[in-house]
């Protein structure tokens, strides 16, 4: 519950993902709109590529360290890859050292598995894993609390950028919560092949909002 909650000091409440320049182009007015757009985001590339990630990562980091530390770098460095805009890269980047500093602060900290993860210039996702292997959590609650964290921001932002009132963005936010339990158990089922971030509009529209005159977020 801790890691899921918006009050984490990873600044995930900066970025809309894509979201605000959905919304400056007209693919987003209003709630109905905002709810399929962020059902699709969430089963077209969270369920794809961030969750399949944190379900291999976490067991990797609950190994011995010469078994783990190679799985942990090729996932790192497939997701770095699969980060198609500037702003999508800065963003991952910019969470995974924030949630790097937060463990080093936090009482279960180790400090060797810390210093490993700062040398992969860790993304989001893997120093996510790491936080929550060092929990009793099971890998679906693991998961669960990664997605709701997503859930909880993108409906803030989408209630900024339309904007759109707090009762909406409550019923955005049931709606994605009803399709993170199973969108959990396709991600813990996947395979390597498998995974993939194939959303070329999003990219388009992160691409767009680098440029875009007038914005609250940083993505």
């Amino acid at each position: 519950m801790w890691l899921a909650s918006p009050a984490l000091p990873v600044g995930g409440f900066a970025y809309s993902e894509g979201f605000e320049m959905a919304v400056d182009s007209g693919r987003v007015d209003g709630e109905a709109s905002a709810a399929n757009w962020l059902q699709d985001q969430l089963g077209l590339t969270l369920t794809r590529c961030e969750l399949p990630v944190i379900a291999q990562a976490i067991p990797a980091w609950r190994q011995a360290k010469e078994q783990g530390q190679p799985r942990l770098r090729q996932l790192n460095d497939w997701l770095l890859q699969t980060r198609e805009t500037s702003e999508l890269r800065a963003q991952s980047e910019q969470m995974g050292r924030s949630l790097l500093e937060w463990l080093r602060n936090h009482e279960d900290a180790d400090a060797a598995q810390i210093s490993f993860c700062a040398s992969l210039a860790p993304t989001y996702p893997i120093a996510f894993a790491l936080a929550a292997s060092k929990t009793q959590a099971g890998l679906s609650d693991c998961l669960l609390s990664y997605a709701f964290g997503w859930a909880e921001n993108m409906t803030q932002a989408a209630i900024k950028s339309i904007p759109l009132g707090q009762s909406a963005g409550q019923r955005i936010l049931s709606r994605l919560a009803a399709a993170i339990p199973p969108a959990v158990q396709t991600a813990i089922s996947m395979r390597d092949e498998q995974r993939q971030t194939f959303s070329p509009m999003l990219a388009i529209l992160s691409s767009q909002h680098e440029t875009q005159y007038s914005r609250l977020f940083r993505s």
